[in-house]
């Protein structure tokens, strides 16, 4: 299933770059005095192929909103096509100073172009050091690499996220799509991704974010008072 993925990435990011653009969006709610949380990304993150509502920030709000956080906004900075140099671009001037906490989810598109992974590792380092430079707490969300590149590149590019929440102290999660389970069958993918085989469709975004909503809540419970 990993290498059906893989060889996957190539037109899906692709037509996402092509297409993508910058979503800044906050939700509809009455109290807006709670914490503003920027989520980083690519296509992932910005909801590519999928009506507004359904994508990643939108029905993030909504878990934070059923599990009792009520006065929040979550700002959608995800870029289609983007890699961790695009990030590490625009998180500067993403960090404004109303914004208490970041989810970083970027390197798909890194992992696609084959690009070293010490070249990765510097941007996500970069990132992180503004967002610590800014005050903001962080949830890192990992990559997982295939074996099309070999053993060395899987293991330094998987190795990076890790170790940039150590050097940082900020909350990893081990892969975007951990709320899948580690082992779905094709059969199984049909039924959470869109055709591409790649960009989850509403229902796997749905399970994407019961995954990922308690790190979330555990992110917010580190931004200071």
């Amino acid at each position: 299933m990993k290498k059906r993925l893989f060889l996957n990435l190539s037109l899906a990011y692709g037509v996402a770059a092509l297409i993508g653009k910058l979503l800044i969006a906050a939700p509809a709610v009455a109290d807006t005095s709670g914490p503003v949380i920027v989520a980083l990304g690519d296509s992932l993150t910005q909801g590519y192929g999928l009506m507004e509502h359904e994508g990643f920030v939108p029905q993030l709000r909504d878990w934070l909103s059923a599990n009792g956080v009520d006065a929040f906004r979550v700002i959608n900075a995800g870029v289609s096509g983007d890699t961790t140099a695009g990030g590490l671009s625009r998180v500067a001037w993403t960090l404004t100073p109303d914004v208490d906490a970041m989810i970083v989810a970027l390197g798909g598109n890194d992992l696609l172009r084959g690009i070293d992974p010490a070249v990765t590792r510097a941007n996500i380092d970069g990132i992180l050091s503004e967002a610590q430079k800014s005050g903001v707490a962080v949830l890192l969300v990992g990559m997982q690499a295939p074996g099309n590149y070999g053993p060395d590149y899987q293991r330094d590019f998987q190795a990076i996220w890790p170790d940039m929440a150590a050097k940082y102290d900020t909350l990893l999660v081990d892969s975007f799509f951990a709320g899948l389970g580690e082992d779905i069958d094709p059969a199984q993918m049909r039924g959470v991704f869109q055709p591409d085989g790649i960009h989850p469709n509403a229902e796997g975004v749905k399970r994407i974010v019961d995954g990922l909503g308690p790190h979330v809540l555990d992110l917010i419970e580190r931004i200071p008072d």
